[in-house]
């Protein structure tokens, strides 16, 4: 069990992060993609990502074991600004950090040689890490990510709101069911008996896709607290909060139009019937139609549901373009623990 002590002082400094993370999403799906849990949900994606690969998965491998540790410094706190900054900041983790946690990960299991070569500051070895951690992105998030920011979108509309109805006290007892906030402690299922204490630095919480039955912390207690956890999934969402214009009327008719563009950034049955002016069976049956056709998001909260916009939706208030849709992995509901 993982337990996380708060103090006051950390309540007031409970974050939650804005976007998904890059990193954090890369390195979770080597797990999903390995373990043979789930193959009627994520079957789809395993196989769509295995013919763009090209021997990533089996040098990445050794880092990022199926099981256990692997080291914190794969996925800097950047990686929630984009992939670009967070393979930055991975570039320019001092050696003595890459020599200490490599130590640590070298305990468990024999490494290969090259890895062993990183460890004692090989430059070249440390671009073939960032290389191929690039090419595995390219092929296993990135035709994905619209549809990852999506789900990540739906569970921070969920979060968002319990924290606005009863601020952070309902914020961490809204968390998946594998995490139970007994105040002053957050205690979750995890892999080994471990207790971390936030002496007043806060935590941030980082909802993740490929994140599943257990939540992921940094091994070293030194480093910024972070708690990666399981988005809720459903189908797609996205955070917007727009007009709907004069010509989608024509298109989806003018209720559903008006239903489309009252959802905002997310908004309940109740409150999205409020909106339109019409019941809440009519709002909740127009909300259905809209989420067939890929427009809404809906995640259930308790007893309410939260509705939120899709990227696709999004863009189609804006009667902007957006690039053709991707394929999209689908959605787990149980898999293997993925760190220590």
């Amino acid at each position: 069990m993982l337990r996380v002590h708060f103090t006051g002082l950390d309540l007031a400094r409970l974050r939650l992060a804005g976007d998904p993370d890059a990193l954090w999403e890369t390195v979770l799906s080597l797990h999903r993609l390995r373990d043979k849990q789930g193959e009627s949900i994520f079957g789809d994606w395993r196989s769509e990502t295995r013919t763009r690969l090209n021997g990533e998965t089996r040098l990445l491998a050794p880092l990022v074991p199926s099981r256990g540790y692997f080291p914190d410094f794969l996925t800097p706190p950047e990686g929630v600004l984009g992939l670009d900054s967070g393979m930055q900041a991975l570039r320019e983790t001092p050696g003595e950090r890459v020599h200490r946690e490599l130590g640590r990960l070298s305990t468990a299991r024999t490494l290969p040689a090259w890895i062993r070569s990183m460890a004692e500051g090989d430059e070249r070895a440390f671009a073939k890490l960032t290389g191929a951690l690039q090419a595995y992105h390219d092929a296993a998030i990135a035709p994905y990510w619209q549809h990852i920011q999506a789900q990540i979108e739906a569970d921070r509309a969920v979060r968002g709101r319990a924290l606005l109805d009863g601020g952070a006290d309902a914020l961490l007892s809204s968390l998946p069911p594998m995490m139970r906030w007994r105040a002053p402690v957050l205690e979750a299922d995890y892999p080994v008996d471990r207790d971390v204490h936030l002496n007043g630095r806060g935590l941030l919480l980082v909802p993740s896709f490929f994140c599943r039955r257990t939540p992921v912390t940094y091994q070293d207690p030194e480093l910024t607290p972070v708690l990666v956890y399981p988005a809720r999934h459903m189908s797609e969402s996205a955070p917007a909060v727009q007009t709907a214009p004069r010509s989608l009327g024509k298109l989806v008719g003018h209720t559903r139009s008006a239903v489309l563009g009252s959802i905002g950034g997310g908004c309940t049955t109740s409150e999205l019937a409020r909106r339109v002016g019409v019941s809440a069976a009519s709002a909740s049956q127009h909300a259905g139609v809209l989420r067939e056709a890929g427009l809404v998001l809906t995640l259930r909260n308790g007893s309410a549901v939260m509705h939120t916009l899709t990227p696709l939706g999004a863009a189609l208030l804006r009667g902007g373009h957006r690039q053709p849709r991707q394929p999209q992995p689908s959605i787990p509901e149980r898999s293997t623990p993925a760190t220590m």
